[in-house]
């Protein structure tokens, strides 16, 4: 259900919840809400379905967060990885079983969203929200939020999310602070049955030239999702790792359909969750895996936390109740998806010295591809591996104290 334009009473109304962004996390924030029977509307500045810079791939972790019933618009199935390094070395990994599927977003977001609506949530779209208030005049009371719209016009609730994405106005409002900034270049190219048949079922990773950098090809059909992402601050580096990737893939002679660029940001580990009745996930409040910068696990699964939450929040009669809430949020998030991305970090810091080592152990040592095999599935996590399996927590402490490779070492890290 969908409404068009709100009517003089609507803007009196109080809704139990408001989310703020219909992407994946903001879908299933808004799912949650609205599966607990309470009245929910969704907000998103765009037309839907709309393009969003991403890769596509569905992770066992992702495809577990689904909402019951939800069929996957799966545009390939992955079995096996070619890995890279800057474009050498290269080694191919296969798998019998799947390891991850690859969706168009604009369809996979879609889909979510109509699943809140069919959980009873209602969706407004062509909505910007330019801020959000939880005192002063258009606050009626201290159990209520201001949503105000541009052009002005107000809506209230007990409690909002705040899901709009990386540069969140909600986020703003709540305070949330980044330490890590990457930014993501991604060609969408259509090509040739012939060329599309070579990359069915298979992705490429390549371990890049700057510093924690890589790049992927995706196969989507007819088309492939090329990408690169690092640092930002590297802008003219990353766009010409890009031009070299596709260059050395042969892609060059196709004209990409989109060519997109986006920055991803990753939370400081102090980086607040909610302020009052306002809870931020997703890329909001800068959930994402700091290494692979994998962001869409992150956002089904904090986005349904911040759903189930807000539902608490919105029920909370007084200041303190609603505070005890909003730090069980915080706490449920961090427990889970703080161990992963604490984990992410040291693995990136590792990467960025030390490429060669980590594409040697990928290709060249069975357990590191069971590992990410078992990632990738989602049968396991790397939080879940460090906690169970103490040669994990011992080679990666080990890792953390080796210092970079000099000159030439790098490549005899790759080759022996």
């Amino acid at each position: 259900m969908s409404s068009e334009n709100s009517s003089a009473d609507d803007v009196q109304r109080v809704w139990d919840v408001v989310v703020v962004g219909a992407g994946p996390a903001g879908a299933s924030a808004a799912y949650a809400a609205a599966v607990a029977g309470r009245s929910v509307l969704l907000l998103e500045k765009a037309e839907l379905p709309r393009y969003k810079t991403c890769g596509g791939g569905i992770i066992g972790p992702s495809r577990d967060s689904l909402p019951p019933g939800f069929e996957l618009p799966l545009r390939d199935r992955v079995h096996a990885v070619t890995f890279s390094h800057n474009g050498r070395f290269t080694r191919t990994r296969r798998s019998r079983q799947m390891l991850f599927g690859l969706i168009n977003r604009p369809e996979f977001d879609q889909q979510l969203v109509e699943h809140a609506q069919k959980a009873g949530a209602e969706l407004r779209t062509g909505a910007t929200v330019s801020r959000v208030e939880q005192h002063g005049s258009a606050v009626p009371d201290r159990r209520t939020v201001a949503v105000v719209l541009q052009g002005g016009e107000t809506l209230l609730a007990r409690a909002v999310v705040g899901a709009d994405g990386s540069a969140s106005r909600i986020g703003a409002h709540v305070g949330v602070k980044l330490d890590q900034v990457d930014l993501g270049l991604e060609a969408e190219i259509p090509v040739p049955e012939s060329v599309a048949e070579d990359w069915k079922g298979r992705v490429l990773i390549d371990w890049g030239p700057m510093p924690g950098s890589y790049g992927w090809v995706f196969p989507k059909g007819d088309t492939l999702t090329v990408g690169v992402i690092s640092r930002r601050g590297e802008g003219a580096a990353t766009k010409r790792y890009l031009e070299d990737f596709i260059a050395r893939l042969g892609l060059a002679g196709f004209e990409p359909s989109i060519s997109s660029g986006h920055l991803t940001r990753c939370r400081a580990d102090d980086s607040p969750l909610s302020r009052g009745r306002v809870l931020v996930c997703g890329d909001a409040a800068g959930l994402l895996e700091p290494w692979t910068r994998e962001g869409i696990s992150f956002a089904l699964r904090s986005g349904r936390l911040a759903g189930e939450w807000a539902v608490r929040i919105a029920e909370a009669n007084d200041a303190v109740d609603t505070r005890r809430q909003a730090l069980n949020y915080a706490f449920a998030i961090k427990a889970g998806l703080g161990v992963e991305m604490s984990i992410g970090k040291r693995m990136l810091a590792i990467f960025e010295r030390r490429p060669g080592l980590v594409h040697a152990v990928l290709t060249g040592f069975r357990p590191a591809w069971n590992a990410f095999k078992d990632i990738t599935r989602g049968s396991s996590s790397l939080g879940e591996m460090v906690r169970t399996r103490p040669i994990i927590q011992r080679a990666l402490t080990a890792l953390d104290r080796t210092p970079p490779p000099v000159g030439d070492e790098v490549t005899s890290e790759v080759t022996s």
